[in-house]
């Protein structure tokens, strides 16, 4: 193991550093702040072998480019649909690939997705924040929002010629509408307001940023209580504003608030909603509190089971080349 530097050559809005985040503290009245996608984050440690919850870079739409100025390290791209160009090859996310001295590393915004996340074997130098180097981004606590010019130091890094490749990504997560429970306050709202939130289609607007989403769609209309007392808040809480717009706050959201909510997307479903972009149609289901933990429990097992299967090294490459048995048989002449 040894040391790698990198110099920021260009970083779009909202590219910083994030750990796992630090839920724990929201007791003191601070954001937990964390991955948007928490799926995405998990899988690009996993695939280089790295401890669950070390410190990544969460990349937006804006995109990000390195340097790399000294050393050598092995990284893994996860995420939404972004295009990775190293040198002269060009590939896409959800891949794992080795940087050395002298090569530019590119990670810029696709077909889809809004979010990607690139790993290090090794350990990020970047400062911390309540224990955790997750950058809430308003404030810019934590590990910070990367800027051009900057330089980033991974310590202990490390060459994973055994890992590198293309990532199975994860086949267990759903299509279709994103699966709420309803309330705690949907008693707040005139008759029709949550049966209209669950049939109607609603779309992502340009105010979508790592603390929350708003939507534009039909008006989710209050029954009289516009506000209530501030009570705490959870990631994927859909609150509703006097004019009736729904907004769904996610990993930077404030910890209390006095909107009444009409509802709450499911924690695994959050992962899938923060890749939608501007303009995109989504739309939202209600299941019970039961069903809602029955689909949780059956998420995490089955994320659990795909973290450990991607974590396995796949080999040099010459041990792959025996394992495919590309070579069978001798033909004499």
């Amino acid at each position: 193991m040894g040391e790698a530097g990198f110099t920021v050559s260009f970083a779009g809005p909202l590219v910083t550093f994030q750990d796992a985040g630090r839920p724990g503290n929201m007791r003191y009245g601070v954001a937990a702040s964390g991955p948007m996608d928490r799926l995405a984050f998990d899988a690009a440690h996993a695939a280089l072998g790295n401890a669950a919850g070390l410190t990544a870079i969460e990349i937006s739409l804006g995109g990000l480019i390195l340097q790399c100025t000294t050393g050598a390290v092995t990284v893994a791209i996860t995420g939404g649909d972004f295009v990775v160009k190293r040198g002269g090859q060009k590939t896409a996310s959800w891949t794992v690939l080795t940087i050395r001295k002298g090569e530019q590393l590119s990670i810029s915004a696709g077909t889809t997705g809004s979010w990607a996340y690139l790993a290090f074997s090794g350990r990020l130098d970047a400062s911390e924040w309540l224990g955790s180097h997750a950058t809430h981004s308003t404030s810019g606590f934590g590990g910070g929002v990367l800027q051009a010019g900057q330089t980033i130091k991974v310590l202990d890094a490390a060459i994973c010629d055994d890992r590198l490749g293309d990532m199975p990504r994860p086949g267990f997560m759903p299509d279709g509408a994103m699966r709420v429970v309803s309330g705690p306050q949907d008693q707040h709202f005139a008759d029709g307001s949550f049966a209209r939130f669950v049939s109607e289609t609603f779309k992502v607007t340009g105010a979508y940023d790592r603390m929350g989403m708003r939507l534009s769609g039909p008006p989710l209309d209050l029954d009289a209580a516009l506000s209530i007392p501030s009570e705490p808040i959870v990631r994927g809480s859909v609150q509703v504003s006097g004019d009736g717009v729904p907004t769904v706050l996610l990993a930077d959201h404030q910890t209390t608030g006095g909107y009444p909510k009409i509802a709450t997307v499911i924690s695994c479903d959050t992962d899938r909603l923060v890749q939608f972009r501007a303009g995109e149609a989504v739309r939202f289901t209600s299941i019970s509190s039961p069903q809602a933990i029955e689909v949780v429990r059956a998420f995490q097992s089955q994320k659990v089971e795909y973290l450990k299967d991607i974590s396995v090294p796949r080999g040099s490459l010459e041990q792959r080349l025996m394992r495919e048995n590309l070579i069978h048989g001798c033909v004499y002449e």
